[in-house]
């Protein structure tokens, strides 16, 4: 059996593998705020081996290098989805952004090591999850094109797209300032937590004002999917502000902010018959 004939027999599997894309690289970031949030950021202190030259912890093994090696290891899983994507894509007009898809991922794994030989800067970590977001938009793109539901993009659907990736980035600023840093020797970036977390609430609501006008204008499942995302992430933020970010909701509020990612795009890409 040739190359072409494993393509063509994959092919059918195209939209499965697109779903799984997008599902596994949500899920990774909920796994990378859990190294964050308990203090395992520096569990496999070298990059790319985990602790001098070996690749797998070893010695006195404690939680922290069995949750920070589970996280790298996890980037093996996103790997193998990805090559398969690829290999189905590979005759379809799908293939070039199943392959940006699988680019992404070693691009996050070194950019992971750089925030480890950085000693979890803070500012390299916030780059860290704005690329797995970019990659979570890759995927939905993909998605929507392999169920022809992808179209180009209006000016209020971009918009709301600059006003989200704005949303994202303050919130990791703000992460930045607070006092989940990954491990207790890792630096802030010196900003005022109340400060950074009051911008980043400015464009929480400029994201809503928009989200509202695309739901009275289209009435779309995206745009209702985005309020949903939107609104239910912005209730756990508040709350996990005044209740002194325990680390369930702020684990919660992390995969709020991938749905966020996801429902964003889907709103800036989707396929609109008419306007309401």
């Amino acid at each position: 059996m040739g190359v072409k004939d494993i393509t063509n027999r994959m092919a059918p599997y195209l939209q499965p593998l697109a779903w799984t894309t997008l599902i596994a690289n949500i899920l990774i970031v909920v796994t990378g705020g859990v190294v964050r949030l308990t203090g395992s950021g520096l569990g496999c202190p070298t990059w790319p081996q985990c602790q001098g030259n070996s690749l797998v912890p070893h010695g006195a093994v404690n939680h922290h290098k069995i949750i920070e090696f589970s996280n790298r290891s996890l980037t093996d899983v996103l790997v193998v989805i990805a090559i398969v994507t690829v290999v189905a894509a590979w005759t379809t007009p799908h293939r070039k952004q199943a392959v940006w898809i699988a680019l992404g991922i070693p691009a996050q794994a070194v950019l992971g090591g750089i925030t480890v030989l950085t000693d979890l800067n803070p500012w390299v970590v916030s780059l860290h999850l704005m690329l797995s977001m970019a990659i979570i938009a890759l995927s939905v793109r993909l998605l929507l094109t392999v169920l022809g539901r992808c179209s180009a993009p209006d000016v209020l659907g971009v918009a709301q797209g600059l006003a989200a990736a704005a949303v994202l980035y303050l919130g990791t600023v703000v992460t930045g300032a607070g006092p989940h840093a990954g491990d207790e020797k890792a630096h802030r970036n010196g900003l005022s937590a109340l400060q950074t977390a009051q911008l980043h609430t400015d464009a929480v609501m400029l994201l809503t004002g928009l989200t509202i006008a695309l739901v009275v204008l289209r009435r779309s499942p995206a745009a209702y999917a985005l309020l949903a995302a939107v609104v239910v992430n912005a209730v756990i933020g508040f709350v996990q502000y005044f209740t002194h970010l325990p680390i369930p909701l702020v684990a919660a509020h992390m995969f709020g902010a991938s749905l966020v990612a996801a429902a964003s795009t889907w709103v800036l890409l989707e396929r609109r018959n008419s306007l309401a």
